[in-house]
């Protein structure tokens, strides 16, 4: 984990398409730092600034640069370990989330409240959706995977409708 956006740092950035629509995927010199879905690249490109504001940034249009591959095959299939460094930049508490659930394996789910009770905060759980909702690596950090206690669907970053093709998705692999 690393600290907040550096001034004059360099991020490189490519783009694909898979089942979530358009994806960015962002990579600094110390890894992998946003995988963002969205509808179009020109929105991909603004959140990325928004995230970075001090950030020079690079367009690397080379579809077989290793880390976006990487990313790209993962998103194929999750089961498979993620073999890249991550760039991950929060608070404390959020990277500390953000590690917990990579924790939670592909086709599997947890709860807010869970998530929160096994970092030994039971009372954090409004916290850890706010972590989640903070989270720049979508389905590589896995906060798709998080539900109310009810088992049901809440607010993902990248709408609901995601959240769910991501869950059937990872489901539809653990059937195989």
């Amino acid at each position: 984990m690393t600290g907040k956006n550096a001034r004059d740092e360099t991020i490189i950035w490519q783009t694909g398409h898979c089942y979530l629509g358009e994806i960015l995927v962002a990579c600094t010199s110390q890894g992998v730092c946003a995988v963002l879905p969205g509808d179009s690249v020109e929105e991909l490109v603004a959140d990325l600034a928004r995230r970075f504001p001090h950030a020079r940034f690079d367009h690397a249009n080379n579809s077989r640069a290793e880390w976006f591959s990487r990313v790209m095959s993962y998103l194929i299939d999750s089961r498979k370990p993620l073999d890249i460094h991550l760039d991950l930049r929060g608070t404390d508490f959020q990277c500390k989330v953000w590690q917990a659930l990579q924790k939670i394996p592909s086709g599997s789910s947890s709860t807010y409240g869970e998530i929160a009770r096994r970092m030994g905060m039971p009372s954090a759980s409004r916290a850890v959706a706010g972590a989640c909702a903070a989270n720049p690596l979508a389905v590589v950090v896995p906060c798709h995977r998080v539900l109310r206690g009810d088992g049901s669907l809440s607010g993902y970053r990248w709408g609901v409708k995601r959240k769910q093709a991501v869950l059937s998705h990872e489901q539809g692999l653990s059937e195989r």
